[in-house]
């Protein structure tokens, strides 16, 4: 009986399995390296848009914030009264919104975004008295002095924060015309 052989290359018995094997090792690196980076463009993404609520919320409380300052609110000798106008800072300490233990943020009505779903964070805001400051430069040193040359100055502050999620604070100064 005859077996029959097959003529093939010596020394070349088993090479392109390896090639092969190689190939697809390459192309499973490959494949998981943009399965991790899509991934991470998903989270990035996601946190953008998180910010985006967060600005659109605080960017709510802060015009919430201006329509109080336009009224005049007249400011508490010190502290802060339950609508949110809080008296003149004290250049010696640090900005009231940095304070981690102050509690007279006034919660902003407007907690929707434009598609009628919730925001991240509830809004707040609060509304300090800066003083009466000259409402275009050098009217104070006229004389006389104009009658619209100064104005009532507040500074409007705003924040939107949730837990583990963004947040944003945002600060306008705000002269009342």
């Amino acid at each position: 009986m005859n077996i029959p052989t097959y003529a093939g290359r010596p020394g070349q018995a088993g090479a392109s399995l390896m090639v092969v094997l190689i190939l697809l090792l390459v192309m499973t690196l490959l494949g998981l390296a943009v399965l991790r980076g899509t991934l991470l463009e998903e989270r990035m993404s996601s946190n953008l848009y998180d910010r985006s609520l967060a600005f659109q919320a605080a960017e709510s409380a802060l015009r919430a914030g201006e329509v109080l300052a336009q009224g005049s609110p007249a400011a508490p000798a010190s502290g802060c009264n339950a609508a949110g106008v809080c008296s003149q800072p004290d250049a010696a300490v640090a900005g009231r919104w940095l304070n981690t233990g102050f509690t007279a943020w006034v919660n902003s009505t407007d907690n929707l975004n434009a598609s009628g779903g919730a925001t991240a964070g509830t809004p707040q805001f609060i509304v300090e008295f800066l003083g009466v400051a000259p409402t275009w430069p050098g009217c104070d040193r006229m004389i006389p002095k104009h009658e619209l040359c100064e104005a009532p100055r507040y500074r409007v502050t705003a924040r939107s924060a949730q837990a583990n999620r963004a947040q944003v604070i945002l600060q306008t100064n705000f002269i009342v015309q």
